[in-house]
Protein backbone atom coordinates (compact mmCIF):
# COMPACT_ATOMS: atom_id res chain seq x y z
CA UNK A 1 0.00 0.00 0.00
CA UNK A 2 1.26 3.49 -0.87
CA UNK A 3 1.01 5.77 2.14
CA UNK A 4 0.12 9.47 1.98
CA UNK A 5 2.35 11.49 4.27
CA UNK A 6 0.97 14.09 6.66
CA UNK A 7 2.48 17.56 6.80
CA UNK A 8 4.32 16.59 9.99
CA UNK A 9 5.79 13.52 8.31
CA UNK A 10 6.86 15.58 5.31
CA UNK A 11 8.63 18.05 7.59
CA UNK A 12 10.50 15.26 9.38
CA UNK A 13 11.52 13.81 6.02
CA UNK A 14 12.56 17.25 4.86
CA UNK A 15 14.84 17.54 7.91
CA UNK A 16 16.40 14.14 7.18
CA UNK A 17 16.74 15.05 3.51
CA UNK A 18 18.51 18.30 4.31
CA UNK A 19 21.12 16.39 6.29
CA UNK A 20 21.59 13.94 3.41
CA UNK A 21 22.07 16.86 1.00
CA UNK A 22 24.63 18.49 3.29
CA UNK A 23 26.55 15.24 3.66
CA UNK A 24 26.67 14.69 -0.10
CA UNK A 25 27.88 18.26 -0.57
CA UNK A 26 30.68 17.67 1.94
CA UNK A 27 31.64 14.38 0.32
CA UNK A 28 31.79 16.05 -3.08
CA UNK A 29 34.42 18.40 -1.66
CA UNK A 30 36.31 15.49 -0.10
CA UNK A 31 36.45 13.33 -3.23
CA UNK A 32 39.95 13.59 -4.66
CA UNK A 33 42.72 11.25 -5.80
CA UNK A 34 44.22 9.37 -2.86
CA UNK A 35 41.26 9.37 -0.50
CA UNK A 36 39.81 5.98 0.41
CA UNK A 37 36.13 5.14 0.31
CA UNK A 38 36.43 4.15 3.98
CA UNK A 39 37.55 7.70 4.79
CA UNK A 40 34.53 9.04 2.94
CA UNK A 41 32.34 6.72 5.01
CA UNK A 42 33.83 8.06 8.25
CA UNK A 43 33.21 11.65 7.15
CA UNK A 44 29.59 10.84 6.32
CA UNK A 45 28.86 9.01 9.57
CA UNK A 46 30.35 11.81 11.67
CA UNK A 47 28.28 14.46 9.87
CA UNK A 48 25.06 12.44 10.07
CA UNK A 49 25.42 11.84 13.80
CA UNK A 50 26.44 15.45 14.44
CA UNK A 51 23.11 16.49 12.89
CA UNK A 52 21.15 14.35 15.41
CA UNK A 53 20.40 11.74 12.78
CA UNK A 54 21.40 8.11 12.46
CA UNK A 55 22.92 6.52 9.34
CA UNK A 56 20.12 4.74 7.51
CA UNK A 57 22.34 2.16 5.81
CA UNK A 58 24.55 1.07 8.72
CA UNK A 59 23.34 -2.40 9.71
CA UNK A 60 20.47 -2.35 7.19
CA UNK A 61 20.08 -6.03 6.28
CA UNK A 62 23.63 -6.35 7.59
CA UNK A 63 25.23 -3.63 5.45
CA UNK A 64 28.50 -2.70 7.21
CA UNK A 65 28.81 1.03 6.47
CA UNK A 66 27.02 4.38 6.52
CA UNK A 67 27.31 5.04 2.78
CA UNK A 68 27.41 2.98 -0.37
CA UNK A 69 30.50 3.88 -2.40
CA UNK A 70 30.55 2.35 -5.87
CA UNK A 71 33.56 2.98 -8.10
CA UNK A 72 33.64 2.92 -11.92
CA UNK A 73 31.93 -0.31 -13.08
CA UNK A 74 30.28 -0.74 -9.67
CA UNK A 75 26.64 0.27 -10.01
CA UNK A 76 25.29 0.35 -6.45
CA UNK A 77 25.84 -1.06 -2.94
CA UNK A 78 29.62 -0.79 -3.00
CA UNK A 79 31.12 -1.35 0.46
CA UNK A 80 33.56 1.35 1.63
CA UNK A 81 37.09 -0.01 1.94
CA UNK A 82 40.78 0.94 1.94
CA UNK A 83 40.61 1.35 -1.83
CA UNK A 84 42.12 4.67 -2.84
CA UNK A 85 40.37 6.67 -5.51
CA UNK A 86 42.55 7.42 -8.52
CA UNK A 87 42.66 10.30 -10.96
CA UNK A 88 40.09 9.58 -13.68
CA UNK A 89 37.83 7.41 -11.52
CA UNK A 90 34.19 8.09 -10.74
CA UNK A 91 32.49 7.22 -7.45
CA UNK A 92 28.77 6.89 -6.85
CA UNK A 93 27.88 7.70 -3.26
CA UNK A 94 24.49 6.83 -1.79
CA UNK A 95 23.59 8.41 1.57
CA UNK A 96 20.64 7.79 3.88
CA UNK A 97 19.79 9.45 7.19
CA UNK A 98 17.02 8.94 9.74
CA UNK A 99 15.59 11.86 11.74
CA UNK A 100 13.04 11.07 14.44
CA UNK A 101 12.08 7.88 12.63
CA UNK A 102 11.83 9.31 9.10
CA UNK A 103 14.19 8.77 6.18
CA UNK A 104 16.00 10.83 3.60
CA UNK A 105 17.86 9.11 0.75
CA UNK A 106 19.93 10.52 -2.11
CA UNK A 107 22.87 9.64 -4.31
CA UNK A 108 25.27 11.29 -6.72
CA UNK A 109 28.22 10.26 -8.85
CA UNK A 110 31.35 12.37 -8.55
CA UNK A 111 34.37 12.61 -10.87
CA UNK A 112 37.79 12.08 -9.29
CA UNK A 113 40.36 14.49 -10.64
CA UNK A 114 40.62 14.70 -14.43
CA UNK A 115 37.91 12.47 -15.94
CA UNK A 116 37.41 11.51 -19.60
CA UNK A 117 34.87 13.64 -21.47
CA UNK A 118 32.69 10.65 -22.40
CA UNK A 119 32.53 9.61 -18.74
CA UNK A 120 31.48 13.13 -17.80
CA UNK A 121 28.74 12.86 -20.42
CA UNK A 122 27.52 9.69 -18.69
CA UNK A 123 27.29 11.63 -15.43
CA UNK A 124 25.50 14.56 -17.07
CA UNK A 125 22.94 12.33 -18.80
CA UNK A 126 22.25 10.33 -15.64
CA UNK A 127 21.80 13.47 -13.56
CA UNK A 128 19.47 15.03 -16.11
CA UNK A 129 17.47 11.80 -16.45
CA UNK A 130 16.71 12.05 -12.74
CA UNK A 131 15.23 15.52 -13.24
CA UNK A 132 13.32 14.33 -16.30
CA UNK A 133 11.73 11.70 -14.06
CA UNK A 134 11.06 14.10 -11.20
CA UNK A 135 9.24 16.44 -13.59
CA UNK A 136 6.66 13.69 -14.15
CA UNK A 137 5.98 13.25 -10.42
CA UNK A 138 2.85 15.38 -10.40
CA UNK A 139 -0.71 14.73 -9.30
CA UNK A 140 -2.73 12.52 -11.64
CA UNK A 141 0.28 11.36 -13.62
CA UNK A 142 0.87 7.63 -13.50
CA UNK A 143 3.85 6.09 -11.76
CA UNK A 144 5.36 4.80 -15.00
CA UNK A 145 5.34 8.28 -16.50
CA UNK A 146 8.43 8.76 -14.29
CA UNK A 147 9.93 5.49 -15.53
CA UNK A 148 9.31 6.26 -19.18
CA UNK A 149 10.78 9.76 -18.98
CA UNK A 150 14.01 8.40 -17.50
CA UNK A 151 14.35 5.63 -20.07
CA UNK A 152 13.63 7.80 -23.09
CA UNK A 153 16.17 10.44 -22.06
CA UNK A 154 18.91 7.92 -21.26
CA UNK A 155 18.49 5.83 -24.41
CA UNK A 156 18.28 8.93 -26.60
CA UNK A 157 21.84 9.64 -25.49
CA UNK A 158 23.12 6.14 -26.17
CA UNK A 159 23.24 4.75 -22.64
CA UNK A 160 21.19 2.06 -20.88
CA UNK A 161 19.13 1.96 -17.69
CA UNK A 162 19.63 -0.78 -15.12
CA UNK A 163 16.47 -2.90 -14.82
CA UNK A 164 17.29 -5.09 -11.82
CA UNK A 165 17.27 -2.23 -9.30
CA UNK A 166 14.61 0.46 -8.95
CA UNK A 167 13.53 3.48 -6.98
CA UNK A 168 11.04 3.21 -4.16
CA UNK A 169 8.58 4.82 -1.83
CA UNK A 170 10.06 6.15 1.40
CA UNK A 171 8.85 7.45 4.76
CA UNK A 172 9.21 5.87 8.19
CA UNK A 173 10.78 2.93 6.35
CA UNK A 174 13.69 3.07 3.94
CA UNK A 175 11.87 1.06 1.29
CA UNK A 176 8.11 1.39 0.95
CA UNK A 177 5.65 0.88 -1.87
CA UNK A 178 5.71 1.62 -4.74
CA UNK A 179 8.70 0.33 -6.66
CA UNK A 180 9.76 2.84 -9.32
CA UNK A 181 11.47 1.29 -12.35
CA UNK A 182 13.64 3.47 -14.57
CA UNK A 183 12.10 1.96 -17.69
CA UNK A 184 8.65 1.14 -19.01
CA UNK A 185 5.67 2.37 -20.96
CA UNK A 186 3.89 5.53 -19.76
CA UNK A 187 0.40 5.71 -18.32
CA UNK A 188 0.60 2.63 -16.15
CA UNK A 189 0.63 1.95 -12.43
CA UNK A 190 -1.10 3.99 -9.73
CA UNK A 191 -1.99 7.62 -10.19
CA UNK A 192 0.23 9.90 -8.16
CA UNK A 193 -1.35 11.83 -5.30
CA UNK A 194 -0.23 14.71 -3.12
CA UNK A 195 1.65 13.44 -0.10
CA UNK A 196 3.32 10.49 -1.80
CA UNK A 197 7.04 10.41 -1.02
CA UNK A 198 9.29 8.80 -3.60
CA UNK A 199 13.00 8.06 -3.95
CA UNK A 200 13.68 8.29 -7.68
CA UNK A 201 17.09 6.92 -8.67
CA UNK A 202 18.28 6.26 -12.21
CA UNK A 203 21.24 3.88 -12.48
CA UNK A 204 22.70 4.29 -15.95
CA UNK A 205 25.35 2.20 -17.67
CA UNK A 206 27.62 3.15 -20.54
CA UNK A 207 27.24 -0.37 -21.99
CA UNK A 208 24.73 -3.13 -21.36
CA UNK A 209 21.98 -2.67 -18.78
CA UNK A 210 22.71 -6.10 -17.36
CA UNK A 211 24.42 -6.39 -13.99
CA UNK A 212 25.68 -8.99 -11.52
CA UNK A 213 26.51 -9.13 -7.82
CA UNK A 214 30.04 -9.80 -6.57
CA UNK A 215 30.96 -12.46 -4.02
CA UNK A 216 30.57 -9.99 -1.11
CA UNK A 217 26.81 -10.33 -1.81
CA UNK A 218 26.46 -6.55 -1.92
CA UNK A 219 28.45 -4.88 -4.67
CA UNK A 220 26.55 -4.75 -7.98
CA UNK A 221 28.69 -4.34 -11.12
CA UNK A 222 27.95 -4.03 -14.81
CA UNK A 223 28.08 -7.36 -16.61
CA UNK A 224 30.39 -5.97 -19.29
CA UNK A 225 32.44 -3.99 -16.71
CA UNK A 226 31.76 -0.69 -18.46
CA UNK A 227 31.18 2.23 -16.15
CA UNK A 228 27.95 3.24 -14.44
CA UNK A 229 26.49 6.34 -12.78
CA UNK A 230 23.78 6.79 -10.14
CA UNK A 231 21.80 9.85 -9.08
CA UNK A 232 18.89 9.94 -6.61
CA UNK A 233 16.60 12.38 -4.81
CA UNK A 234 13.81 11.95 -2.30
CA UNK A 235 10.79 13.95 -3.44
CA UNK A 236 7.23 14.54 -2.30
CA UNK A 237 4.31 14.93 -4.67
CA UNK A 238 2.29 18.11 -4.04
CA UNK A 239 -0.71 19.80 -5.65
CA UNK A 240 1.83 21.91 -7.52
CA UNK A 241 5.34 20.90 -8.62
CA UNK A 242 7.16 18.02 -6.90
CA UNK A 243 9.35 19.14 -4.00
CA UNK A 244 12.89 17.76 -3.76
CA UNK A 245 13.63 17.08 -0.10
CA UNK A 246 17.28 16.15 -0.55
CA UNK A 247 18.47 19.35 -2.25
CA UNK A 248 20.38 22.16 -0.55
Amino acid sequence: MITIKSQREVELMRAAGRVVAEVLHSLKQAVQPGITTAQLDKIAEKLIRKADCTPAFLGYHGFPASICASVNEEVVHGIPSLRKLKDGDIVSIDVGAVFQGYYGDAAATFPVGDVDAEVLRLLDVTRESLYQGIAQATCNHHLTDISHAVQVYVEKHGFSVVRNYVGHGIGNQMHEEPQIPNFGKPGRGPRLQAGMALAIEPMVNSGTWQVETLQDNWTVVTQDRKWSAHFEHTIVVTEDAPVIMTAL
